[in-house]
């Protein structure tokens, strides 16, 4: 692992800067944190956050940084003519090694929220000694400090990014240290009978393997259980996680853009009684009963001599090629054609939902001769002008995509590839160890894939780890993190 510049004290604005808030927070971490705020920082008594408590606040001001030298006074008095000039009122929280999120000397500016004044603040802090901290910096370094492991880590940007409940609840779990927890337990069980059988076969007269080979089959077919189950967590953490890729396609004005206006809460799409209004995708991400779905509305599917309308229809089957999810908008107030049946013959392979629109209206197509067309497929009786039928899409959703048992029970969920793939290739091991058992192969040839199982579990915590794909993980965090 490279731990370049570890011995940096860095800083960053460790809340978001897209605008003005009550407050901004400039963090600091490293062995130098207090002296380099010290420098800059004026409490009314003139006390040194060096001597503080650790976990206490202090009131006072920032003030422009003087270029004293490390071991001098940090202030300047007033009466030499160098007077500071003030740059904001703030509290500065003291937070010392090891007690801390990177388990370093930890300082924290609590400066107003405007940008100008954050910025401002964090220009005095790097002039008084510190490095800007890249981006996940802080992170990494919990991580190599041994503060978090690499699961937890992951799970830190995971809370940042959470879009619904559900994966923030997961992300918090993993943050918490549950599937660390987890792990650490399927490795602990492992070696444990690594150690027996090389000491078994070490010292065979004293140690006995007697009845030892049944009770690892017994606790493979246990890990093996457990990993398992983690890995069936995946698909529907996935996409409770990222969301559901999800395209709306149907013949022009059969209320597709009408329908992304209802889940949106607004008009994201131009909605006219004119054939072929919507010719680009146009995409949102909406909250439906919990279930993020990436939404892109498409162009009406129909034979058109307009050139930008025809790449517009073929733009849309590009789409529902890579969709997870088809929602089949279809007009029922008008009879069934040869573009609907394009349609329906486009998609048949995807996961799809019909919902048979403009209910609230006289229907001149019947559910019959829908269902005759599209398959057995859920349909749903729909308007998107009064949103009829949106709680039964919601249950349909779920359904197909067996999130439901996900969203209810309090299990463990494994959303992370990385991870993913790391128990793939663990339960890979431990499924040749029980192959092994049941061929009567030696107790060493069995240790081999059970260390190897080990190492596998061993690379989901950061036991052992690249130093690229370390930096790799990190760079994806926001600064300031």
């Amino acid at each position: 692992m490279n731990s370049n510049h570890l011995e940096d004290t860095i800083a960053a604005i460790s809340t978001p800067a897209m605008g003005s808030g009550g407050i901004s927070i400039i963090r600091i971490s490293g062995a130098k944190a207090t002296d380099i705020v010290d420098r800059i920082f004026e409490a009314p008594r003139g006390d040194c956050l060096k001597n503080a408590e650790s976990h206490t606040i202090h009131y006072g001001h920032i003030k422009h940084f003087t270029g004293v030298s490390e071991g001098d006074s940090p202030f300047v008095s007033t009466n030499s003519g160098k007077y500071r000039h003030i740059l904001d009122e703030v509290l500065v929280s003291v937070m010392k090694a090891p007690r801390t999120f990177t388990a370093e000397d930890t300082v924290e500016i609590n400066c107003h929220g405007g940008m100008l004044v954050t910025k401002k603040v964090l220009e005095e802090v790097l002039k008084a000694g510190a490095r800007l901290a890249d981006p996940g910096e802080f992170t990494k370094r919990a991580f190599l400090n041994g503060r978090i492991d690499l699961s937890e880590a992951e799970a830190v940007i995971d809370v940042i990014n959470a879009k619904n409940e559900y994966s923030l609840k997961a992300s918090v779990d993993q943050l918490g240290g549950r599937i660390s927890g987890i792990i650490k337990g399927l490795r602990d069980n492992i070696l444990d009978h690594v150690a027996f059988m090389e000491a078994a076969m070490d010292d065979p007269e004293h140690i006995s393997m007697e009845g030892h080979l049944q009770k690892l089959g017994y606790d493979m077919d246990a890990d093996i259980k457990v990993i398992d189950s983690l890995l069936k967590t995946f698909n529907g953490g996935k996409l409770l996680k990222e969301g559901i890729k999800t395209v709306i396609l149907g013949r022009t004005n059969a209320g597709k853009s009408s329908l992304l206006n209802l889940l949106s809460g607004y008009e994201s799409a131009i909605v006219t009684d004119i054939e072929g209004t919507t010719r680009d995708t146009v995409r949102e991400n909406v909250d439906l009963g919990g279930i993020i779905l990436n939404l892109a509305d498409t162009a009406g599917i129909r034979k058109t001599d307009d050139k930008v309308e025809a790449i517009g229809v073929e733009k849309a089957l590009e789409h529902a090629e890579s969709a997870d999810l088809i929602l089949l908008v279809i007009d029922t107030t008008r009879p069934l054609t040869d573009e609907d049946e394009k349609i329906f013959e486009t998609v048949k392979n995807k996961k799809r939902i019909a919902l048979l629109n403009k209910s609230d209206l006289k229907a001149v197509t019947g559910r019959d001769s829908i269902k005759e067309k599209t398959g057995d497929i859920p349909a749903i009786d729909f308007s998107a002008r009064t949103g009829a039928g949106l709680d039964d899409l919601e249950g349909e959703i779920k359904k197909l995509f067996s999130l439901g048992e996900i969203m209810v029970n309090d299990a463990p969920v494994i959303a992370n590839v990385r991870q993913k793939d790391l128990l793939s290739e663990a339960l890979e091991s431990l499924m040749l160890v029980k192959e092994g058992l049941d061929a009567g192969v030696s107790e060493d040839l069995l240790a081999v894939d059970m260390m190897d199982a080990y190492a596998s579990l061993g690379f989901i915590l950061g036991e052992e780890i690249e130093d690229d794909l370390a930096d790799r993980i990190f760079e994806k965090f926001c600064m300031g993190k």
